[in-house]
């Protein structure tokens, strides 16, 4: 490689592309650098020198042409001429200024385009040279990328990064030392006297001192070595260059080859001056044709070397070992088996790079490696999460358990592992998760949530987890990327997925065998089914809860839940449901039923509900019910009712016999008056009735003495009745958004009520008696 230290003059700062400069790129600018020299010395000749000289001619114009001038020229002196004696000539009459006028219409009319404008073609040739030399440097469609290149392979070079990949990866295979013996193989093949040699020894002469010192922030992002990975497969540009030189190439020879003929010493020239001078023919010499000629082939031969250089270059490129860069020696000595062999435009760039250095390329494929990115990336994260930083984000969770919540990290620190109090552990957008035999040290491990989060686990670890875990959610685009492992899990008792299931799929909603998970009870699934997954009939014998969130998509063929005998729990949220389904009443063991996000407009079959005598929870909201028929005095040992969000605008009579009521929430509806006969409801706890249009309430709602929630707010209700006074219980009463002028003193003998319980404009509440203020404020 020929350093570019001698082209100061041009440019004082140095390119940073200097390293894609090969020794043909270098020998065509000092070739150009010469073409330029002989263009600027014929241009100078051309505008201080008379450019033609003409002399007239008796020879008839019809009949004149070059012969007559080249017979006079070779003619030379008589010989019968012996001693000195006068010459004489013929006298032509013309004046100094007929000559020069002749001088300049002969040069502009018979003196050839070629030799005429030559030293100023050689001048433009030679910038054509010059600019198409460095056209893929500084055109803006690869310039860019390639100045990121090359700034890339500096940071690289000098990156602790790098050096560190080296240490630790080799050091897997062999103890240690295996950089060592790399880093002087490869300090090796450097060589001397190349450019920068000093500072690659600091860099590669400290190994060890790099690698025991923490991983602080690198020169060298890792992204950075990604983008250039890609960048070069892109970049084009510069073999179109290539080609195009050589095409320049061979223009310009051959036209210069076909005119330099043209370049003459004597020039015949006839031009209409008769009538002026009485001369009409004239013989003129080109003062500088001799030296032109020879200025004609120096330039012509430095084109040929030049073309010379474009062609080879032309083969090299295109050669076929140049289409592909191999790693192989690098592999060979660092144990980077992984180092992927680059092709095309890439492998080219990085046989520039061999021109100049081969260390470059060599450290350069740290990043081509995936071992080594996965290796530096685990030791960064471990560094970064260490065991006392995790522990600072243990919490328990809503089941108690002492959780670990990790979100979009780029990996799994293998610091986890050293919690052994961890009972649950969160992994969310975390890509790529291959868990490490460390995992088994979590003995205390029952819950896992991979959510976005793909895993891969050893079967030494599925064997671990196999008896071990008791809950697992995992969520992902599809269902079909749920990992087999988690059907194995034979302790499992709790199975929540979701994703969708691909078109083709969403009917079959087919899903792998759960007929290994013996202890399964509870079985949630967020998806686009078509109909309840066949595979939750390995585990009706055992299932406890099954909770369908369908995504709006409508659920169909439910007579398969009748197999769920032993079910206590049944959520079908979001199924496109417009009907309870009739499967649902064969479940005898059920106690809570959600319907939540249907299309439900009629419950008539409500009154089928009376089979289930063990259902104590019905949610019946966020659907389109318009009203509750009779039968619902049937279900007498509901304890919870659910009907907000609804289009309600009166309750049944009825309802009031429903006498193991303890909640009823009918919020969010368009009620105008409520039964007295809710009074009856001797059991109740909590009564929502916020976001109606109220005008009353019935002294007998004040009648249910156990009641400790009360939610009225955004109503229309004009006045509180002092009756409620009576719920001793009350606890927490919603007041706020209605028409009340002022509350009841009697709020007073609630005596669980208390301020904080009181939802109510601050006018309202600063109405109240003092005394009874001061009894809520109180402890």
């Amino acid at each position: 490689m020929i350093p570019l230290a001698e082209f100061k003059q041009f440019s004082e700062q140095q390119p940073a592309f200097k390293l894609l400069k090969p020794w043909w790129d270098v020998l065509a600018e000092y070739l150009t650098v010469a073409m330029l020299m002989i263009g600027v010395f014929g241009c100078t000749l051309q505008v201080t020198q008379d450019k033609i000289i003409c002399l007239p001619s008796h020879e008839p114009r019809e009949n004149f042409s070059e012969a007559p001038c080249q017979q006079l020229l070779l003619q030379g002196v008589p010989e019968q001429m012996e001693g000195l004696q006068e010459v004489s000539g013929l006298k032509n009459n013309l004046d100094l200024q007929q000559y020069s006028f002749i001088n300049q219409l002969c040069y502009e009319k018979a003196l050839h385009w070629y030799p005429k404008y030559f030293p100023y073609l050689v001048v433009i040739h030679t910038l054509i040279f010059m600019v198409c030399t460095s056209f893929w440097f500084k055109f803006p469609g690869t310039s860019s990328k390639i100045e990121h290149f090359t700034s890339i392979l500096g940071k690289c070079f000098d990156s602790p990064w790098t050096t560190r990949a080296l240490s630790e990866v080799s050091g897997e295979n062999r103890k240690g030392h295996a950089t060592g013996q790399a880093t002087a193989t490869v300090t090796a093949e450097a060589g001397p006297g190349k450019v920068g040699e000093g500072e690659k020894e600091k860099v590669l002469t400290e190994p060890e001192k790099v690698v025991t010192e923490p991983p602080a922030v690198t020169l060298l992002d890792k992204k950075e070595g990604e983008q250039a990975k890609a960048l070069f497969e892109k970049v084009k540009k510069f073999r179109v260059h290539i080609v195009l030189k050589v095409c320049k190439f061979f223009a310009i020879l051959v036209y210069n080859l076909i005119y330099v003929e043209k370049i003459s010493f004597v020039v015949a020239c006839t031009v209409e001056t008769s009538r002026f001078t009485g001369y009409a023919s004239f013989c003129c010499n080109h003062t500088k044709a001799h030296l032109f000629s020879k200025l004609a082939f120096c330039y012509i031969s430095f084109v040929c070397v030049y073309g010379i250089t474009c062609l080879y270059t032309l083969y090299w490129l295109f050669h076929r070992p140049l289409k592909e860069y191999s790693f192989r020696s690098v592999r060979e000595e660092t144990g980077m088996g992984d180092i992927p062999d680059v092709k095309n435009d890439f492998a080219f760039m990085l046989h520039l790079i061999d021109q100049y250095d081969p260390l470059y390329s060599k450290r350069f494929a740290v990043f081509l490696s995936e071992v080594s990115e996965s290796r530096l990336k685990q030791l960064n994260l471990n560094h970064e999460w260490t065991p006392e930083k995790l522990r600072q984000k243990l919490q328990h969770n809503t089941k108690g358990r002492l959780e670990l919540a990790l979100c979009m990290l780029p990996g799994l620190p293998d610091t986890v592992f050293e919690l052994r109090e961890v009972e649950a552990l969160r992994l969310e957008a975390i890509s790529d998760i291959t868990f490490p035999p460390g995992l088994s040290q979590l003995v205390h491990l029952q819950e896992l949530s991979l959510i976005h989060s793909p895993a891969r686990l050893p079967f030494s670890l599925q064997i671990f987890l196999r008896d071990r875990l008791k809950v697992i959610r995992i969520k992902c685009e599809e269902l079909r990327e749920v990992p087999l492992w988690v059907f194995g899990l034979r302790s499992l008792e709790e199975l929540h997925l979701e994703g969708l299931f691909p078109p083709e799929l969403a009917q079959a909603a087919s899903l792998e065998s759960l007929r290994e998970l013996k202890q399964l009870k509870v079985l949630s699934l967020w998806s686009n089914a078509g109909k309840v997954p066949a595979s939750v009939t390995d585990v009706a014998g055992h299932l406890q809860r099954l909770s369908l969130h369908n995504d709006g998509a409508r659920l169909l063929a439910l007579n398969s839940l009748k197999k769920l005998t032993v079910l206590r729990e049944l959520e079908l949220v979001a199924c496109g449901l417009e009907r309870i389904p009739h499967a649902v009443f064969s479940l005898g063991a059920l106690q809570e039923l959600d319907l939540k996000d249907n299309h439900l407009r009629s419950i008539e079959e409500i009154l089928s509900f009376q089979h289930c005598r063990k259902l104590v929870t019905l949610r019946l909201w966020h659907n389109q019910i318009a009203y509750v028929p009779e039968h619902v005095r049937k279900l007498r040992v509901l304890e919870q009712l659910y009907l907000s969000h609804n289009k309600l605008e009166a309750l049944p009579t009825q309802l009031g016999m429903c006498s193991g009521l303890r909640l009823l929430d009918v919020t969010h509806n368009g009620l105008h008056s409520l039964p007295p006969e809710l009074g009856l409801l001797q059991n109740l706890q909590h009564l929502a009735l916020s976001y109606n249009a109220l005008e009353t309430l019935p002294d007998e709602i004040f009648f249910c003495c156990k009641l400790r929630t009360l939610l009225l707010g955004y109503n229309q209700l004009t006045q509180l009745s002092p009756q409620v006074g009576a719920l001793r219980s009350l606890s927490r009463l919603e007041l706020k958004g209605n028409r009340l002028e002022a509350l009841p003193e009697e709020l007073g003998n609630c005596r669980g009520l208390k301020k904080a319980g009181l939802l109510v404009e601050d006018s309202l509440y600063e109405g109240l008696p003092a005394e009874v203020r001061e009894k809520m404020e109180e402890e």
